[in-house]
């Protein structure tokens, strides 16, 4: 069997496998300043002493003191660790998994981005697997029988969604970065505070937003069932990017559009637990890799292209995404809708400004760019699946649609 049968006859494993897992089902405490609000999450839970983990620049501008105020003011201890990088590595995890124990940490506090999000999963699975060595637990599966550590998880940026994500990437001590999904992962709060996104370049507002855009909409597309509420986050999520990102792109200190943009964020991360990702993600995670470009960025690049070439698969659910959202009328014909929500997206991401990068994939690179997709391809459940030739037509249109915009 070829490699593209195989991809079309487990095309819908991902979603069945991902249906298996127990995935966390936090509170949600949202608002500016909320993050005053762990202490007191921490005293309810009955929890005693904490590690709170950040990276060094939200340390160095102070962002966590209210938490570690509002830990003291409630009665509750805590240590800080703020050595997480952009790229999360083993020796962090083990340094993080150390001061947790030193302290006698009862639960991890997460304050910051993806990276550090995802150091604070594997910390709080380490915690509960002391015998083993941090390597040895960055494998496709890492079960916790009795759950990690419980985190409160507050997000610092409006995009990757993964305070709620069972899912880490971290980086191993050969410098090959593993995907891990963690199961028992115990996220028991997720406190969106739009307060720390304020002062975001708008560079990094836009790809933010966009990469939340993108978990929307493939959560929207992806061949996997779900319930209705789970498919309303995903909806909800679309809905709220288009209407705020242009708003914090045009007033970076609307507070409520801010705050709306943390929501939509939290509802994509719903959606890449419940729903998985897609070929945008394939795409946008090999282009990325191969040309050291930022995740926000390859998302950009690749979601109209491949929205555009999904429309005949999928113009029944861009058509509904599109009436909710208000783009579209019920008297529209499910290609008219589909146009419209694409059209929508285009103009978003035109908005975002961001800068061409000309002549980004080179045709030397193309054959191993095809490998890569196809291979990132099986973590998903896409509505279709790829051939070879029609992933070099969509890398061309990606080169093509960046140069237009130079």
């Amino acid at each position: 069997m070829n490699f593209y049968l195989l991809r079309t006859v487990i095309r819908r494993l991902p979603g069945k496998v991902i249906g298996w897992v127990p995935l966390p089902e936090p509170q949600l405490t949202e608002g500016f300043g909320s993050r005053c609000e762990a202490g007191r999450i921490c005293a309810e839970h009955e929890v005693g002493q904490v590690l709170v983990v950040t990276d060094k620049t939200l340390f160095s501008l102070g962002y966590h003191e209210p938490v570690v105020q509002s830990l003291a003011a409630n009665g509750v201890g805590c240590s800080v660790f703020s050595e997480i990088s952009s790229e999360p590595t083993a020796r962090i995890v083990e340094e993080g998994r150390r001061a947790a124990m030193a302290c006698g940490a009862q639960c991890i506090v997460a304050l910051g981005g993806g990276s550090v999000m995802d150091a604070c999963k594997m910390i709080a699975a380490g915690c509960r697997l002391k015998n083993r060595k941090t390597d040895s637990l960055l494998r496709k599966f890492l079960i916790v029988r009795d759950g990690t550590l419980p985190l409160i998880t507050i997000p610092s940026t409006a995009g990757t969604g993964a305070e709620t994500t069972v899912g880490a990437v971290i980086m191993n001590r050969r410098g090959t970065k593993n995907s891990t999904v963690i199961v028992g992962l115990r996220v028991v709060q997720i406190i969106l505070d739009s307060e720390l996104t304020m002062r975001a370049p708008q560079s990094v507002t836009a790809a933010c937003g966009i990469d939340a855009l993108s978990h929307g909409l493939e959560g929207c597309m992806a061949d996997v069932k779900v319930s209705t509420a789970d498919q309303q986050k995903s909806r909800e999520c679309v809905r709220l990017v288009l209407e705020n990102l242009p708003k914090v792109l045009e007033n970076p200190d609307d507070e409520k559009a801010r705050l709306l943009m943390c929501r939509a964020a939290c509802f994509g991360g719903n959606a890449i637990n419940r729903q998985l990702a897609g070929y945008v993600h394939a795409f946008a995670h090999s282009i990325g890799a191969e040309y050291h470009l930022a995740h926000g960025r390859a998302i950009a690049l690749s979601l109209m292209p491949l929205m555009r070439y999904q429309k005949d698969v999928c113009a029944g659910q861009m058509a509904q995404l599109a009436v909710y959202c208000g783009l579209a009328s019920s008297t529209d014909t499910s290609s008219q809708a589909a146009d419209k929500l694409i059209e929508a997206v285009g103009k978003l991401i035109n908005k975002c400004n961001f800068v061409p990068c000309g002549q980004l994939i080179k045709e030397t690179d193309v054959k191993a760019l095809c490998r890569m997709i196809a291979k990132d391809s099986i973590n998903y459940s896409a509505p279709v699946t790829l051939k070879t030739r029609e992933i070099k037509r969509l890398l061309n249109e990606i080169n093509s649609d960046d140069r237009d915009r130079d």
